[in-house]
């Protein structure tokens, strides 16, 4: 289990609930995995921050993985909201 996903899973959750914890575990764990997988081929795709590879626990990863995740959590209110209506 990467940690970059769980550390980006557990960043969105805190910069959205604005709790220590997020979401709790498993739900962050999945929520970085879906970010990492979002993020990561959005990083790629544009080639932004293509240095932070270099570094040894990978910088681009984790916030890839945190803006992947963010941006899940952005579809998922969207639809939330637009099935309210």
């Amino acid at each position: 289990m990467g940690r970059h996903r769980i550390a980006g899973g557990s960043l969105a959750g805190i910069l959205v609930t604005r709790e220590r914890r997020g979401f709790g575990f498993w739900p962050n764990l999945g929520l970085g995995l879906l970010g990492a997988v979002v993020g990561g081929a959005l990083f790629r795709i544009f080639n932004l921050l293509p240095d932070l590879e270099n570094v040894a626990v990978s910088m681009r990863d984790i916030v890839s993985a945190l803006i992947g995740s963010l941006l899940v959590l952005a579809l998922l209110w969207a639809y939330q909201r637009n099935k309210a209506v």
